[in-house]
């Protein structure tokens, strides 16, 4: 499904002209800081083995296609507003033998969300930010998930904010119609806890937090 709101158009050119960046830094097989505390959130909290993936602004897969081969999750399902960031992704898949495990589309998960169902574990890395209606996005892929949502988003910091403006500033002086969110903590919360999720995990960088929010065992 195309993309047609200003915000998504905007969203899809930013992070396709970023595609091959993404898909030369995830290489070298590493993943980023507030990755790796996901990964280690959700192996801690016996997530993942067997699991189907969600996730949502997959970018160039990186994430989730690590967790197939290294983790134990079963299969995967990635999308993203950006077609090129969709492209590598599949590329990237089937350089790591990963094609038969994985599936991507392309565009809003708002959308989308019906007609991709369930999963056991929704991922969120970096997303909440980049939606004006993040907790929106967050609190659909809850209620649709089996087992547990990771998530990583802005803290509520005055640096943190003050970044936000100083980037949507550039946006906007760039003339682009993107722009990047510091969403309620709270609203966060609140989004998950609806779905019947607690918190099993925690980290935090200066800039991030990671969380693991995850169903009872009786509720799996």
């Amino acid at each position: 499904m195309s993309c047609c709101c200003p915000h998504d158009l905007a969203a899809a050119r930013c992070f396709s002209a970023f595609a091959p960046l993404y898909r030369w830094r995830f290489r070298r097989g590493r993943l980023e800081r507030t990755q790796r505390q996901l990964a280690a959130g959700l192996e801690a909290t016996g997530a993942l083995e067997g699991a189907t993936l969600l996730e949502i602004g997959c970018g160039v897969g990186h994430l989730h296609q690590i967790l197939l081969a290294r983790l134990g999750a079963a299969r995967a399902v990635g999308v993203d507003l950006a077609p090129r960031m969709i492209a590598e992704a599949r590329r990237l898949a089937a350089e790591r033998g990963l094609a038969d495990r994985t599936e991507y589309h392309v565009g809003d998960y708002l959308a989308l969300a019906d007609a991709l169902g369930e999963a056991d574990v929704a991922i969120l890395d970096k997303v909440v930010c980049c939606h004006p209606e993040g907790v929106r996005v967050l609190a659909e892929a809850a209620r649709r998930a089996r087992r547990a949502v990771a998530l990583t988003y802005p803290r509520d910091r005055r640096p943190v904010r003050a970044g936000a403006r100083i980037v949507n500033l550039g946006l906007a002086m760039a003339g682009s119609a993107f722009r990047v969110y510091v969403h309620s903590p709270a609203a966060v919360e609140a989004a998950l806890r609806a779905s019947g999720l607690r918190c099993a995990a925690h980290a935090q960088t200066a800039v991030w937090r990671t969380e693991i929010w995850s169903r009872n065992l009786t509720e799996r």
